[in-house]
Protein backbone atom coordinates (compact mmCIF):
# COMPACT_ATOMS: atom_id res chain seq x y z
CA UNK A 1 0.00 0.00 0.00
CA UNK A 2 0.78 3.51 0.15
CA UNK A 3 -0.34 5.56 3.30
CA UNK A 4 2.55 8.26 3.43
CA UNK A 5 4.72 10.18 0.90
CA UNK A 6 6.66 13.14 0.06
CA UNK A 7 6.72 15.98 -2.52
CA UNK A 8 9.65 17.86 -1.76
CA UNK A 9 10.53 19.89 -4.42
CA UNK A 10 9.52 23.22 -5.22
CA UNK A 11 5.96 23.00 -7.40
CA UNK A 12 7.28 25.44 -10.12
CA UNK A 13 10.14 22.98 -10.82
CA UNK A 14 7.28 20.43 -12.23
CA UNK A 15 5.30 22.59 -14.41
CA UNK A 16 7.26 21.89 -17.69
CA UNK A 17 8.06 18.46 -16.83
CA UNK A 18 4.41 18.19 -16.37
CA UNK A 19 3.30 20.52 -19.06
CA UNK A 20 1.09 22.24 -17.05
CA UNK A 21 -0.62 24.69 -19.09
CA UNK A 22 -1.75 27.33 -15.84
CA UNK A 23 -0.05 29.39 -13.50
CA UNK A 24 0.80 26.96 -9.97
CA UNK A 25 -0.25 27.96 -6.96
CA UNK A 26 1.77 28.88 -4.61
CA UNK A 27 2.49 24.94 -2.25
CA UNK A 28 4.96 24.55 -0.36
CA UNK A 29 7.45 21.38 -0.20
CA UNK A 30 5.82 18.72 1.75
CA UNK A 31 8.00 15.99 3.34
CA UNK A 32 4.90 13.82 5.21
CA UNK A 33 1.87 13.78 3.15
CA UNK A 34 -1.33 11.83 4.86
CA UNK A 35 -4.01 10.73 4.21
CA UNK A 36 -7.31 12.88 3.84
CA UNK A 37 -4.86 15.81 3.39
CA UNK A 38 -5.46 18.38 0.39
CA UNK A 39 -2.81 17.31 -2.14
CA UNK A 40 -2.54 19.24 -5.81
CA UNK A 41 -3.31 16.44 -8.53
CA UNK A 42 -2.70 16.43 -11.89
CA UNK A 43 -5.62 16.25 -13.90
CA UNK A 44 -6.40 16.80 -17.88
CA UNK A 45 -9.12 19.57 -18.95
CA UNK A 46 -9.69 20.17 -22.66
CA UNK A 47 -6.63 18.42 -23.51
CA UNK A 48 -4.75 21.01 -20.93
CA UNK A 49 -2.74 19.45 -18.02
CA UNK A 50 -3.48 21.38 -14.63
CA UNK A 51 -3.02 20.81 -11.05
CA UNK A 52 -6.06 20.49 -8.74
CA UNK A 53 -5.95 20.12 -5.16
CA UNK A 54 -7.60 17.14 -3.88
CA UNK A 55 -8.21 15.47 -0.60
CA UNK A 56 -6.17 11.86 -0.43
CA UNK A 57 -9.03 9.38 0.30
CA UNK A 58 -11.58 8.57 -2.75
CA UNK A 59 -15.16 9.54 -1.82
CA UNK A 60 -16.82 8.18 -4.98
CA UNK A 61 -20.07 10.59 -5.83
CA UNK A 62 -22.41 7.68 -5.15
CA UNK A 63 -21.22 7.54 -1.03
CA UNK A 64 -23.49 8.76 1.94
CA UNK A 65 -21.11 10.30 3.51
CA UNK A 66 -17.25 11.10 3.22
CA UNK A 67 -15.81 8.60 5.75
CA UNK A 68 -15.50 6.28 3.15
CA UNK A 69 -12.34 7.92 2.32
CA UNK A 70 -10.78 6.53 4.72
CA UNK A 71 -10.66 3.26 3.51
CA UNK A 72 -10.08 4.22 0.22
CA UNK A 73 -6.69 5.97 -0.04
CA UNK A 74 -5.28 3.31 -2.18
CA UNK A 75 -7.10 0.99 -4.99
CA UNK A 76 -5.36 -2.67 -6.30
CA UNK A 77 -4.35 -2.74 -10.05
CA UNK A 78 -5.62 -6.06 -10.20
CA UNK A 79 -8.75 -5.39 -9.33
CA UNK A 80 -9.72 -2.14 -10.69
CA UNK A 81 -11.34 -3.36 -13.67
CA UNK A 82 -13.79 -5.61 -11.32
CA UNK A 83 -15.48 -3.06 -9.40
CA UNK A 84 -18.04 -1.49 -11.12
CA UNK A 85 -16.97 2.09 -9.30
CA UNK A 86 -13.42 1.87 -9.95
CA UNK A 87 -13.90 0.59 -13.76
CA UNK A 88 -15.88 3.72 -14.70
CA UNK A 89 -13.18 6.11 -13.59
CA UNK A 90 -10.49 4.51 -15.14
CA UNK A 91 -12.51 5.92 -18.05
CA UNK A 92 -12.77 9.45 -17.62
CA UNK A 93 -10.95 10.05 -14.30
CA UNK A 94 -7.89 8.81 -14.70
CA UNK A 95 -5.15 11.64 -12.26
CA UNK A 96 -1.61 12.06 -11.99
CA UNK A 97 -0.15 12.58 -7.86
CA UNK A 98 3.49 14.40 -8.25
CA UNK A 99 5.69 13.37 -5.75
CA UNK A 100 9.14 12.17 -5.34
CA UNK A 101 9.46 9.55 -2.37
CA UNK A 102 7.23 7.67 0.01
CA UNK A 103 6.86 5.84 2.89
CA UNK A 104 6.81 1.99 4.23
CA UNK A 105 7.97 0.34 7.72
CA UNK A 106 10.16 -2.45 8.17
CA UNK A 107 9.35 -4.65 11.36
CA UNK A 108 12.09 -5.37 13.91
CA UNK A 109 11.55 -6.66 16.83
CA UNK A 110 8.45 -5.15 18.55
CA UNK A 111 8.48 -1.50 16.29
CA UNK A 112 8.58 -0.53 13.14
CA UNK A 113 11.25 1.51 11.31
CA UNK A 114 10.25 3.74 8.67
CA UNK A 115 11.60 4.06 4.97
CA UNK A 116 11.92 6.63 2.35
CA UNK A 117 11.68 5.13 -0.99
CA UNK A 118 12.94 7.30 -3.85
CA UNK A 119 14.32 7.62 -7.12
CA UNK A 120 18.18 7.30 -7.52
CA UNK A 121 18.17 10.62 -9.32
CA UNK A 122 16.07 12.18 -6.61
CA UNK A 123 13.57 13.82 -9.18
CA UNK A 124 9.77 13.98 -9.45
CA UNK A 125 7.90 11.20 -10.37
CA UNK A 126 3.60 11.10 -10.37
CA UNK A 127 2.17 8.52 -8.83
CA UNK A 128 -0.91 6.67 -10.76
CA UNK A 129 -4.28 8.15 -9.34
CA UNK A 130 -8.35 7.85 -9.96
CA UNK A 131 -10.60 10.75 -8.89
CA UNK A 132 -14.12 11.48 -8.31
CA UNK A 133 -16.36 14.55 -7.73
CA UNK A 134 -19.14 14.25 -4.07
CA UNK A 135 -21.37 16.87 -3.01
CA UNK A 136 -23.58 17.06 -0.35
CA UNK A 137 -27.00 18.41 1.10
CA UNK A 138 -25.61 21.58 0.64
CA UNK A 139 -23.71 21.47 -2.64
CA UNK A 140 -20.71 21.58 -1.85
CA UNK A 141 -18.38 19.91 -3.92
CA UNK A 142 -15.52 17.95 -2.64
CA UNK A 143 -12.57 16.43 -5.41
CA UNK A 144 -10.85 13.28 -4.01
CA UNK A 145 -8.32 10.72 -5.13
CA UNK A 146 -6.74 7.51 -4.52
CA UNK A 147 -3.35 6.01 -5.53
CA UNK A 148 -3.13 2.79 -7.20
CA UNK A 149 -0.74 0.12 -5.95
CA UNK A 150 0.71 -2.83 -7.47
CA UNK A 151 3.12 -5.68 -6.63
CA UNK A 152 6.76 -4.60 -5.60
CA UNK A 153 9.42 -4.41 -7.37
CA UNK A 154 12.45 -6.29 -6.11
CA UNK A 155 13.77 -3.48 -3.86
CA UNK A 156 10.30 -3.10 -2.24
CA UNK A 157 9.33 -6.52 -2.13
CA UNK A 158 11.51 -7.81 1.43
CA UNK A 159 9.59 -4.58 2.98
CA UNK A 160 5.86 -4.35 1.54
CA UNK A 161 4.54 -6.54 -1.08
CA UNK A 162 2.71 -3.82 -2.34
CA UNK A 163 4.49 -0.39 -3.71
CA UNK A 164 2.31 2.62 -5.88
CA UNK A 165 2.39 2.85 -9.59
CA UNK A 166 5.10 5.41 -10.35
CA UNK A 167 5.12 6.85 -13.72
CA UNK A 168 7.91 8.77 -15.50
CA UNK A 169 6.83 11.57 -17.91
CA UNK A 170 6.12 9.35 -20.82
CA UNK A 171 3.90 6.80 -19.30
CA UNK A 172 1.99 9.43 -17.23
CA UNK A 173 1.45 11.27 -20.55
CA UNK A 174 -0.32 7.66 -21.58
CA UNK A 175 -2.28 7.86 -18.58
CA UNK A 176 -4.04 11.30 -18.98
CA UNK A 177 -4.62 10.46 -22.13
CA UNK A 178 -8.31 9.74 -23.26
CA UNK A 179 -7.48 7.67 -26.11
CA UNK A 180 -5.74 4.76 -23.67
CA UNK A 181 -7.42 1.40 -24.23
CA UNK A 182 -9.39 0.04 -21.02
CA UNK A 183 -8.52 -3.16 -21.79
CA UNK A 184 -7.47 -5.48 -19.15
CA UNK A 185 -4.59 -6.87 -20.63
CA UNK A 186 -3.70 -3.13 -21.54
CA UNK A 187 -4.34 -1.65 -18.51
CA UNK A 188 -2.49 -4.21 -16.47
CA UNK A 189 0.99 -3.35 -18.95
CA UNK A 190 0.83 0.75 -17.57
CA UNK A 191 0.02 -0.23 -14.04
CA UNK A 192 3.28 -2.34 -13.85
CA UNK A 193 6.04 -2.09 -11.24
CA UNK A 194 8.71 0.39 -11.35
CA UNK A 195 12.11 -0.78 -12.39
CA UNK A 196 13.90 -1.03 -8.80
CA UNK A 197 17.17 -0.36 -10.34
CA UNK A 198 16.25 3.11 -10.57
CA UNK A 199 15.48 3.06 -6.92
CA UNK A 200 16.65 3.81 -3.30
CA UNK A 201 15.84 3.92 -0.19
CA UNK A 202 17.06 4.39 3.30
CA UNK A 203 15.68 4.81 6.89
CA UNK A 204 14.48 7.53 8.30
CA UNK A 205 13.49 9.35 11.66
CA UNK A 206 10.49 7.69 13.89
CA UNK A 207 9.14 11.38 14.03
CA UNK A 208 7.32 10.37 10.59
CA UNK A 209 4.63 8.01 12.25
CA UNK A 210 3.58 11.86 12.96
CA UNK A 211 1.46 13.43 10.13
CA UNK A 212 2.16 16.55 11.79
CA UNK A 213 5.78 16.73 11.32
CA UNK A 214 6.29 17.89 7.77
CA UNK A 215 9.97 18.88 7.88
CA UNK A 216 12.74 17.87 5.94
CA UNK A 217 14.37 15.81 8.55
CA UNK A 218 11.87 13.17 7.34
CA UNK A 219 13.94 12.15 4.63
CA UNK A 220 17.29 12.46 5.84
CA UNK A 221 19.09 9.05 6.71
CA UNK A 222 19.42 7.43 9.73
CA UNK A 223 22.14 5.05 11.45
CA UNK A 224 19.98 1.83 10.99
CA UNK A 225 21.61 1.67 7.23
CA UNK A 226 20.97 1.81 3.61
CA UNK A 227 19.23 -0.29 1.20
CA UNK A 228 19.99 -0.48 -2.46
CA UNK A 229 19.97 -2.50 -5.82
CA UNK A 230 23.39 -2.11 -7.55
Amino acid sequence: MCGRFTASFEFREIKVRWNLQRDLPLLAPRYNIAPSQQVPVIVQDDGANELKPMRWGLVPSWAPDVSIGNRMINARAETIMEKPGFKKLLKKRRCLIPADGFYEWRREGNHKVPIWIHLKNKEPFVFAGLWDAWRDLEGETLYSFTIITTVSNALLRSIHNRMPVIFDPIAAKQWLDPRLSTREDEIATVLAPFPSDLMQAHDVTAFVNKPEFDRAECIEPIAYGQMSLV
